[in-house]
């Protein structure tokens, strides 16, 4: 009887975990404004502590977090607004502000204040990412040039990452290893890179002119957006270490990924319809494949979420959406289907009728 029990334990667990893949749903938290009409959540830590911008009730942006209650105006350094683009789960929080006298700056916020990173030297800069260790993605305008450079900042210095031979070069992400992902320009075209701390590597396309890579995990799988090679579609991409895959749309003809977590979890957003410009939040997972966010919450919610930014460890998602004819910053939590629940809790007893037994 306790091998039979046991074998019993064996399918039920298994059972378990396809069925709770199969049937996550999200709550929704929609995290509100700093007093103005619009807001959107641009990146989440481990902890669930969110960032972004919002506009005020002076009508202008400011960066924001929200602790898990409230969203909190981070302020400026000095000028009339800004936008905060990564958290760490420290809770150090990066973007770019504007000054006194005008200008753009990369900013650190430290959880009381924000400090002035500067910039490559030219006028604008802004930071897209902060690593656990600190370390800082970014893009800059560089001395004497209406040229942008990648940089990575390491506590210290900002070093320019250079570009594939064109003017431009953005990086959106950086990971523990501080490997750092984006775009650059070259002469004709532009193109996903890794920095791997040395240099930049072109990751290619999925066979057209172009691609640009959104973020990084701490597994080295890179996602972004490609064109294709039969058309000037722009498809979601997952890029493993050595090739590109293509993850479709959700039937219309641009989908774009933002970011994967290290669970291999995917989010971005993708047009519904051929032509049509309205876009849908998506999850995509290597079972499933690419689903509509907006199919995983209830239909009386009220929302349409549009565009998903980030997810983390725990499979929490933030991007914004429309809710009472507005542009939201959104937060959505996985929630078990009680079908789930109810598995969960027979495979419980099984396993103490085995230890009773």
């Amino acid at each position: 009887m306790r091998n039979t029990l046991i074998i019993l334990v064996s399918l039920t667990v298994s059972s378990f975990v396809s069925l709770s893949q199969a049937e996550v749903r999200y709550s929704v938290t929609d995290l509100g404004t700093l007093g103005g009409d619009k807001s959107v959540a641009y990146a989440i830590n481990d902890s669930g502590q969110v960032v972004g911008n919002s506009v005020t009730a002076g009508g202008d942006h400011h960066a924001f977090l929200y602790d898990g209650a409230v969203m909190n105006d981070l302020g400026t350094l000095g000028g009339n607004e800004s936008f905060a683009g990564g958290i760490n789960n420290s809770g150090q929080i990066v973007g770019g502000s504007d000054i006194v006298g005008g200008g753009r700056h990369t900013f650190l916020y430290d959880g009381v204040s924000m400090t002035d990173l500067g910039t490559l030297g030219g006028d604008s800069a802004g930071g897209s990412d902060i690593n656990d260790s600190g370390q800082i993605s970014g893009s800059s305008q560089i001395a004497g040039s209406h040229d942008h450079h990648a940089f990575l900042y390491d506590g210290t210095t900002m070093t320019d990452l250079g570009t594939f031979g064109g003017p431009i070069s953005v990086a959106d992400a950086i990971n523990s290893n501080g490997h750092i992902v984006g775009r650059s320009s070259g002469i004709y075209d532009s193109r996903a890179f890794l920095y791997d701390g040395t240099a930049m590597t072109d990751l290619g396309t999925l066979g057209g002119d172009s691609s640009s890579a959104s973020d990084i995990n701490n597994n080295g799988y890179v996602v972004g957006s490609s064109n294709t090679i039969d058309s000037f579609n722009e498809n979601a991409f997952l890029y493993d270490g050595v090739s590109m895959t293509n993850l479709g749309t959700l039937g219309g003809d641009r989908s774009v990924a933002e970011a994967i977590n290290d669970n291999g979890q995917i989010v971005g957003w993708s047009e519904i319809v051929p032509e049509d410009i309205i876009p849908h939040a998506f999850l995509y997972n290597d079972t499933e494949g690419l689903l509509d966010l907006n199919n995983l919450i209830s239909q009386e919610s009220g929302w349409e979420l549009l565009f998903a930014y980030d997810i983390n460890l725990a499979g929490q998602i933030v991007g914004r959406g429309f809710i009472d004819g507005q542009e939201h910053a959104f937060l959505l939590t996985p929630v078990p289907e009680p079908a789930s629940l109810l598995l969960f809790g027979f495979g419980g007893l099984l396993f103490r009728r085995i230890r009773n037994s």
